[in-house]
């Protein structure tokens, strides 16, 4: 019986700054956020470690006698190099990439809608703006802004929607707390949500009997009932 051949095992890096530096080489090569999980994996070191590495290559790229046309996204879970803002004019015209459609004024009120609710139901997205929403949702999931994360333990179990990684990315945020303010936005989300929560209270009063009602009982189960505790009864 022949044996399995096992994959090689990388040695692991002796320095730290051989690490740092490999985790620069990863990202420069991948072009799309890196798990922090995966990295620590090939680099055979922790998720602490890992993230340490890379919030010192932050910092060195955002020294100012260290100022690059790149810089260093990080994301709750993962991250990746990116070129800077100002410069995308000069990135597309050097490599002929076309400049992508913009989103549509009711896709970028879903997403406002999302991001500063989240997680939200479609329904809770049609309260707020007062339309329906089902074709902005679906074109923010196919554009990977937004993704579904489960679902609300309520009757019909509606899917529950987030904005991911790449609406970080495309807004050029690190985490959500980065979001601006919007006290407009949340007083409407938080009138609707006082909405629901008051048809929520009343559907449950409806379904449950009244305080003061009880079932009545025949008199003989009642002798039956009190026989039966008096048989049980410790004796005092």
């Amino acid at each position: 019986m022949e044996e399995k051949k096992q994959q090689p095992v990388l040695e692991p890096l002796k320095t730290a700054k051989e690490t740092e530096e490999a985790i620069e080489a990863i990202l420069y090569a991948a072009g799309y956020p890196v798990r922090f999980d995966k990295l620590a994996e090939v680099l055979q070191i922790t998720v602490k470690d890992v993230k340490a590495f890379v919030r010192n290559i932050e910092k060195k790229f955002a020294e100012e006698n260290r100022a690059h046309g790149i810089q260093l996204l990080i994301y709750p879970a993962s991250c990746q190099f990116a070129t800077r803002e100002q410069y995308a004019p000069y990135v597309r015209e050097a490599l002929g990439i076309r400049r992508g459609g913009n989103l549509s004024a009711s896709s970028m009120e879903v997403l406002a809608v999302v991001a500063y609710n989240q997680p939200v139901t479609r329904s809770f997205i049609d309260m707020v703006r007062g339309v329906d929403s089902s074709y902005a949702v679906n074109s923010l999931l196919d554009k990977g802004l937004i993704e579904a994360a489960g679902r609300l333990d309520a009757p019909g179990r509606p899917m529950l929607y987030v904005t991911t990684d790449k609406f970080l990315r495309v807004f050029g945020l690190n985490a959500l707390e980065e979001l601006p303010a919007t006290e407009a936005l949340s007083a409407a989300a938080q009138a609707v949500q006082l909405d629901m929560n008051k048809e929520l209270d009343e559907t449950d009063a409806e379904q449950q009997p009244a305080g003061d009602y009880e079932e009545p009982v025949d008199p003989e189960e009642t002798d039956v009932i009190f026989e039966t505790g008096a048989e049980n009864a410790d004796p005092e």
